[in-house]
């Protein structure tokens, strides 16, 4: 298997600090992810563009389809679930909005509880969304068994726990 940018990283620097040598082995998982991270926001974000949305429009439509029936949730809850703040989190909503895929609603018994409900057109949409988003995934992971992800998926679902991210709400 030939080498990555981080493997030309770390014998930059093993190059030019060779007493650091030994110390670089956190660069080969924490530079990989980083750059994976970065790679797979690009590659996501050309596929919601596609598709006539940002990724965070599709975030937002995805957390509110998978809280099922009747697919609503306060903005409080998209944030939470987003990692984003209040303002990022509003403008998303003001954009799908915009586009007649989610809609506010007020709670009937304390008005100053709004809440965000996926339009018909917004679950529709977001169906098809999925189904394709699913069939990208797949795609970008050809080159792994099934095996190989299940055993990456337990290693990066075991880095997140020991950083406390164990839960989107």
């Amino acid at each position: 298997m030939s080498g990555d940018a981080v493997d030309e990283i770390i014998g930059l620097w093993a190059e030019e600090r060779p007493d650091l040598a030994e110390q670089l082995w956190p660069v080969q998982v924490l530079g990989r992810l980083q750059r994976l991270g970065v790679t797979l926001d690009r590659e996501f974000r050309a596929f919601a563009a596609a598709r006539g949305l940002e990724l965070g429009e599709f975030d937002v439509l995805n957390t509110l389809r998978r809280s099922g029936p009747p697919y609503e949730l306060t903005a409080g809850d998209l944030k939470r679930a987003a990692m984003v703040t209040s303002g990022a989190i509003t403008n998303r909503i003001d954009r799908v909005e915009a586009k007649g895929l989610v809609e506010r609603v007020r709670e009937a018994a304390d008005r100053r509880v709004v809440k965000i409900r996926l339009t018909g057109r917004g679950r529709e949409i977001t169906q098809a969304f999925m189904d394709d988003h699913l069939v990208n995934e797949a795609r970008m992971l050809k080159d792994f068994d099934r095996a190989e992800c299940d055993e990456l998926s337990a290693l990066l679902r075991r880095l997140l726990v020991s950083f406390g991210d164990t839960t989107i709400r």
